[in-house]
């Protein structure tokens, strides 16, 4: 009875936030057909990883996109080290997101307590066909 309300719940909470939920494939074929395999060393492995790593850090912030870039110090809202909107990172297209990741991604906590160095990066991939 009780998982029952916790799942309807996170159901009500969820839905009306607009975000998409995308399978391991989806998020992988997004992220290779932008250049992220491989780039400056970060396997594929690496940014889906880093699409599911919580940023822990609290602090008044909002994450956008993907990668849940944080409006503080990384599109216009605060600094914006990517030179870019923060409503763009939102784009279903991903350009403007990708272009963003590539530029601060040594610089996120969320990748460097969850991915760099994981002996089990490979876990990301399974069972996803590009």
């Amino acid at each position: 009875m009780k998982a029952s309300m916790v799942l309807s719940l996170i159901g009500y909470l969820v839905v009306p936030s607009g975000a998409a939920v995308l399978g391991c494939w989806v998020v992988a074929k997004k992220l290779h057909e932008g250049g992220l395999s491989d780039f400056e060393g970060y396997s594929l492995e690496n940014w889906v990883c880093l699409t599911a790593a919580y940023d822990s850090l609290r602090g008044d912030y909002t994450g956008y996109g993907l990668f849940q870039i944080r409006n503080r110090d990384r599109c216009d809202h605060g600094k914006n080290r990517c030179h870019v909107s923060c409503s763009a990172l939102l784009n279903p297209n991903l350009k403007e997101t990708i272009e963003c990741a590539k530029k601060i991604v040594s610089s996120l906590t969320s990748w460097t307590l969850n991915c760099q160095d994981s002996d089990t990066l490979e876990r990301w991939l399974d069972g996803c066909k590009l």
